[in-house]
């Protein structure tokens, strides 16, 4: 009960100052900025503006509900962040799902860790935040450090000590940008994986490469499949050996793929073997996530 009155008492400490003249703070040695700036502050939702560097641009509905219901049960447990705007307006650095899930079930208020930044700081911060998300495709990785290289002026070695990446691997997400654009977005759509993607990048030639795309997705090659189809075609093999042995997936399954991903609001693997028999993969991102689907399921 002590720890709530005493969060209480700094609630109303820190909204006073909000509110004072002096709270216009815009550098670290503005009045009062040691009592706001690295602090954990309860802000008015209204009183923030959505960040406009943000690297994401869909949010999905029923991720946003399953979070918000968590926030109604158990509060919002890792604050956002935000960056001092001029009088009591605030910007979200990071944390916009919380935000939108605050919002949607009618908070008023949210904690919050304030910051000063310039734009600049800005779009690095939700560049490099977004970059060690768990639920990104390739492609919007690639895309990201792609924008650190040209807005942020960041070199590849630069890059890799400050998002903690092997320069390795950031290469090779950054060559997936070279790719056909409709493979690319067969990747974001979740038809092929970064392995089919780098596999294909060898293939100068953008038609042969949507052969091999084509090919991927009607015979459900896997990476290693693939790696064999395209080795054999740059030494100019006529045989794939393996890569024609998966069974071609029939269309009464290719409708109730489609279907099952339309309702579950993920791409559905289905496995079939050459005698018919098959499997159902339905792939999860997180915890809230997992009970969605279990939701849906009852």
């Amino acid at each position: 009960m002590a720890k709530a009155t005493r969060k209480q008492a700094l609630g109303r400490g820190l909204s006073a100052l909000l509110k004072e003249s002096s709270s216009d703070i815009q550098s670290a040695q503005d009045k009062n900025a040691d009592k706001l700036v690295g602090n954990i502050v309860e802000i008015d939702l209204d009183a923030i503006d959505v960040n406009p560097f943000q690297p994401r641009s869909y949010f999905n509905e029923d991720a946003l509900v399953e979070l918000g219901s968590s926030i109604k049960e158990l509060g919002v447990i890792q604050p956002i962040t935000v960056r001092k705007l001029t009088g009591n307006k605030f910007q979200l650095v990071s944390g916009e799902r919380r935000y939108r899930a605050s919002k949607l079930i009618g908070n008023k208020t949210i904690p919050a860790y304030i910051r000063i930044a310039n734009d600049q700081e800005m779009l690095e911060m939700a560049l490099v935040e977004n970059i060690q998300r768990k639920d990104l495709d390739p492609i919007e990785v690639a895309l990201t450090y792609q924008r650190l290289i040209s807005e942020i002026n960041l070199t590849q070695e630069a890059m890799s000590n400050r998002v903690g990446k092997k320069r390795s691997t950031i290469s090779n997400y950054l060559r997936l940008l070279k790719l056909d654009p409709i493979i690319q977005t067969g990747m974001r759509d979740g038809f092929l994986s970064m392995g089919h993607g780098r596999a294909l990048i060898n293939i100068e030639n953008s038609e042969q490469q949507m052969k091999i795309y084509e090919k991927i997705i009607q015979q459900k090659l896997s990476v290693r499949q693939t790696e064999l189809l395209v080795k054999n075609l740059k030494s100019g093999s006529k045989s794939t050996e393996n890569s024609n042995q998966t069974p071609v997936v029939p269309k009464y399954i290719q409708k109730g793929q489609k279907l099952f991903s339309e309702y579950f609001g993920h791409k559905i693997d289905v496995k079939i073997t050459e005698k018919g028999k098959g499997k159902i993969i339905i792939p999860f991102h997180s915890e809230e996530d997992f009970n969605r689907l279990k939701k849906l399921l009852k």
